[in-house]
């Protein structure tokens, strides 16, 4: 059976890691007080700032309270929602201003040509939100690269090291799992897929990665969909 669907992690994976780290999270801590005082009435705001009163258990009834609470998550790199779908509205202003361009490593927009183009369905499946997913291969230094995605998954989902998460995804997609190839640089998450049935390769960019009992790979490239 050949593989039908490549669902796709994006830090240590598709792109580097100091990118999100050095680039990204500073940028959206920075920007963070300025943007909720300006928009806190704002009904998708209000969205998550209720998402986050209800995850800490804290009643958020200003910008201030909200900065605080959301900067602590940002020092303890919380996989929250509520936080990622923040920064995805900071980075969208930096992103269309020209701040920056999302690093992707020089094989991937390539390889993902490739596999497009040979009728394999690619999604993603990342901590950030599916909003800033889309700016990150939207404004890639590689191009926009969102036309080669069929569709993209985020915390909403589940949590990335949950079977659960997979079983659903391959539900959503409507492939078989055992047709799905998921792409991490994290064992953890890939043991996840592969309890729920995906195939699981490792992206080892720098070959430093401990033992697993997963295929590594150092690039893209390497990468072989079974036929």
């Amino acid at each position: 059976m050949s593989i039908r669907a490549v669902v796709t992690d994006i830090e240590g994976t598709t792109s580097s890691i100091s990118f999100v780290k050095e680039v990204l999270f500073p940028y959206a801590a920075q920007a963070l007080p300025d943007f909720l005082a300006r928009h806190w009435q704002d009904e998708a705001v209000q969205v998550q700032i209720r998402a986050l009163a209800a995850e800490t258990g804290v009643p958020v009834a200003d910008a201030t309270t909200a900065n605080e609470l959301l900067q602590q998550w940002i020092r303890e790199d919380r996989k929250a929602t509520p936080l990622k779908a923040l920064q995805g509205m900071i980075w969208k202003r930096g992103y269309e201003e020209g701040a920056y361009r999302a690093h992707m490593y020089p094989e991937v927009a390539d390889q993902l040509r490739r596999w497009h183009d040979a009728g394999i369905a690619l999604y993603v499946y990342s901590s950030g939100s599916v909003a800033a997913q889309k700016l990150f291969f939207g404004y890639s230094e590689m191009g926009d690269l969102t036309p080669l995605f069929t569709g993209y998954f985020d915390t909403t989902t589940g949590p990335k090291q949950s079977a659960d998460s997979y079983r659903k995804i391959a539900e959503e997609i409507g492939i078989p799992a055992e047709l799905i190839l998921f792409l991490s640089d994290i064992s953890a998450e890939l043991d996840a897929a592969r309890e729920a049935g995906l195939h699981t390769t490792l992206l080892d960019r720098d070959g430093s990665a401990p033992p697993c009992e997963h295929p590594r790979v150092n690039d893209f490239t390497a990468i072989r969909l079974l036929g």
